[in-house]
């Protein structure tokens, strides 16, 4: 029987275990009803699996032949999101929901180790399935990797299931697919007095926009227009009311980009431009600078073997070209140490009221996409270990 077949054959499965995990969902290092389902769904299909980075779980799925070792890698954590959709299998958690499709990742690849079991007969090596906690805050890889997943590990491959790509489409092109996501933490220092006396001051509030106006030139005027950066300050907070000079503002920010030598520099740069604002306006500063999940890019080869996968189970009316995304994963931690490859599977429809952006309250996915999912990693681990 195909690879596809067999998925299709599981799809109930699939659907069943996704809307369970749905109606269950926790925040990043709190996946513990995911954690629970995952456990008792491998108690059942006899599998021994090993518990990793507190609620992770992996799998070592060893075929009838010696070969080589491909991490198949699924997310389960969950967004503070209230859901806003009127579906049976609705979030019974308030104020949480899996609102970036991580119930489905889990879910297909759950389905792919069940037909992978059924089937070592053609596994050439090791599938390890890694269920990853805490992806939505750039620090579960990290944590598996140092707990060992990647031990004896020759490639990495990983599914997002995508509200932009329609159903029956999948993106897997090789280079930059998703970017770093890194965060800046500023402490503009003033000296506070009353509104009415400026003179008497420095004004914290004035160096920090003058800091985010100045900012945008690090973009237009510092960066290769060819090159992909984003600069975004998403909080400037200062002073409780309207005649008091504060005595301090707070600038919080994140920076994206693709190029792993440009995401060096980033934070040298920043700080120019923050210390000689700072001195023109006679304040001080204190900043942090956190780097998160590097940018995701595919390996050419992986993505080759990739576009084989899906050629085999959905033709050449199967790949859908999506541009890279400035959104990040931290699939990168696996991706940068192995080669590696993300995949984009589709799963918009408008006739379903599939159309809403990743991490909206009324998202939702077409499940027909799962059984796509799990086929191709299916495929995927098989023909990796074989090439």
């Amino acid at each position: 029987m195909m690879i596809k077949e067999l998925a299709e054959k599981n799809k109930d499965y699939i659907i069943k275990i996704r809307r369970e995990l749905h109606m269950n969902p926790g925040l990043s290092w709190e996946e513990f009803e995911a954690s629970k389902i995952i456990k008792r769904e491998l108690e059942k299909m006899g599998i021994p699996f090993k518990e990793c980075a507190g609620t992770g779980v992996v799998v070592d799925i060893k075929g009838e032949n010696e070969g080589k070792c491909v991490l198949l890698r699924a997310d389960m954590d969950a967004l503070p999101v209230r859901e806003c959709t009127e579906v049976d299998y609705k979030s019974q958690k308030d104020g949480v929901m899996h609102a970036c499709g991580h119930d489905g990742h889990v879910a297909q690849l759950l389905g792919a180790v069940k037909i992978l079991n059924e089937n070592r007969d053609k596994i050439k090596g090791i599938v390890r399935c890694v269920f990853q906690p805490a992806e939505e805050i750039g620090q579960g890889a990290d944590k598996m990797i140092e707990e060992g997943v990647l031990e004896g590990v020759d490639g990495a491959f990983a599914i997002h299931l995508w509200s932009d790509v329609p159903v029956g489409k999948v993106s897997v092109e090789a280079g930059p697919r998703m970017a770093s996501a890194d965060n800046f933490e500023i402490k503009i220092i003033g000296k506070g007095g009353h509104g009415s006396l400026p003179q008497q001051c420095v004004d914290p509030v004035v160096t920090a926009s003058a800091f985010v106006v100045n900012l945008q030139s690090l973009v237009s005027r510092e960066t290769n227009p060819n090159e992909s950066l984003v600069i975004t300050v998403g909080k400037l907070q200062a002073g409780t009311t309207a005649n008091v000079i504060p005595g301090y503002a707070v600038v919080e920010g994140t920076a994206r980009c693709f190029n792993p030598e440009l995401r060096k520099d980033i934070p040298k740069k920043i700080e120019r431009i923050l210390k000689g604002t700072a001195e023109m306006y006679r304040a001080e500063y204190e900043m942090k600078y956190m780097f998160y999940p590097a940018p995701v890019i595919n390996d050419e080869k992986c993505a080759g073997i990739a576009k084989e996968s899906v050629r085999k189970l959905l033709g050449e009316n199967g790949f859908y070209s999506l541009e890279k995304l400035t959104t990040a994963e931290d699939f990168s931690a696996y991706s940068t140490k192995v080669p590696g490859v993300l995949a984009f599977v589709g799963v918009k429809n408008p006739d379903k009221q599939c159309i809403y952006p990743h991490h909206h309250a009324k998202f939702n996915m077409d499940e027909d996409g799962f059984v796509i999912g799990t086929a191709l990693y299916v495929q995927y681990a098989l023909d990796f270990l074989n090439n």
